[in-house]
């Protein structure tokens, strides 16, 4: 019983030195807190797919009603920062090699004579193939006004019923709803992951690796004392994170708190494995951030946060679901936005667990082999 009240003295006394090394070290404070806030306050306002301050072109060559009504139109969207009208069909190719603009518009010389006389008017739109994205977006864009224009050429009586579009979860297709609670997922990660690579980095480079070599500590209760200050700072940035989508971004969330905390936990637990990892393989702690980034980096990518997993090729597919912010990201998004059951959360956590106590697993088989 005594030695069991004594290595608890032992692993409480090095959980408090590995929170003061992070709290007193002004590199690691740097690393691990300020990083996080500034890109989740940047990130939420930056990361973002639509579309918006561009520049279109228009070669009008028709100058009749129908085309006058369809600059109109173009001239008051409010994605369009300018309209720049060209006079031959060279200046527009040549806005479009420069990247000045990201579509234009060629209006033939028969557009308004052909809806006249019955027929849809044609409009070819040049395309930047540069930036493809934001290319397809813009043509969905354009399109969507020139269906409203051709809406008032038909006749009513001809007009067919429109398909009307019902947005669950985010109404108002807001983005920031959709970003803000994956970069929770994101910034815990790089934090966490951060905090356990420096770890023992940290003690190899000051020199003091070796006295935790010679003292009575044990492998697991070292493991466990730089895991823990991990696993309470990055659950704390996580809640704070999801805090702020909540209450500065205003993004409702609708599921469990309970669940969501456990599953922040357990993320930020198959993490922890990972940055050990690093730390017990890097010399320095240069190192252990380069390779906390070479890891955090590609996990982001392959996660489904910017594109689906589904997009992926199989073999990649099959190598994100070995990443736990893919999981966690299903989680998050999920318990903001539409008020995951916990049938649907546990088929996301249970692979958090085996990838967590895989991860924890080898850390302390990488660790140990460190210490002898």
């Amino acid at each position: 019983m005594s030695g069991s009240t004594f290595s608890f003295t032992r692993l409480r006394a090095q959980f408090i030195k590995e929170v003061l090394s992070v709290l007193r070290d002004p590199r690691s404070r740097m690393v691990v807190f300020v990083p996080p806030i500034l890109q989740l306050l940047i990130f939420a306002f930056a990361a973002t797919l639509e579309v918006r301050n561009v520049d279109v072109a228009v070669y009008d060559q028709d100058a009749g009603r129908w085309s006058h009504e369809l600059i109109q139109r173009l001239d008051s969207a409010g994605f369009i920062t300018r309209l720049r009208h060209v006079d031959s069909q060279r200046q527009l190719d040549t806005l479009i090699d420069r990247g000045e603009v990201i579509a234009a518009l060629s209006i033939p010389v028969d557009f308004s004579r052909a809806i006249a006389a019955g027929d849809s008017g044609r409009v070819q739109v040049l395309v930047d193939g540069r930036r493809s994205n934001a290319g397809q977006i813009t043509v969905a864009y354009l399109s969507t006004i020139a269906a409203d224009v051709g809406a008032e050429v038909v006749p009513e009586a001809q007009v067919p019923t429109p398909v009307v579009a019902r947005h669950w979860f985010n109404p108002n297709l807001t983005y920031r709803w959709f970003i803000v609670p994956g970069l929770s997922g994101i910034l815990a990660l790089f934090s966490a992951l951060m905090i356990t690579s420096l770890s023992i980095a940290r003690e190899r480079e000051l020199g003091t690796f070796d006295q935790l070599l010679v003292s009575p500590t044990s492998t697991p209760e070292i493991i466990i004392s730089k895991s823990l200050p991990a696993l309470a700072i990055g659950t704390a940035l996580g809640l704070f994170m999801i805090g702020a989508g909540v209450f500065l971004f205003g993004i409702p969330f609708t599921g469990s708190f309970g669940w969501l905390l456990l599953s922040l936990m357990l993320f930020i637990l198959s993490v922890v494995g990972i940055g050990l990892m690093i730390s017990a393989v890097s010399m320095t702690q240069q190192q252990a951030i380069l390779g906390a980034f070479a890891i955090g980096v590609p996990a982001v990518l392959m996660s489904g946060f910017a594109t689906p997993v589904e997009n992926m090729p199989l073999v990649l597919q099959w190598l994100a679901q070995a990443i736990p912010l893919t999981h966690f990201l299903v989680i998050v998004e999920g318990s903001f936005l539409k008020a995951m059951p916990a049938s649907d959360i546990l088929a996301s956590l249970w692979p958090l667990a085996v990838i967590a106590v895989i991860t924890l697993t080898m850390a302390t088989v990488f660790v140990r082999g460190r210490l002898q």
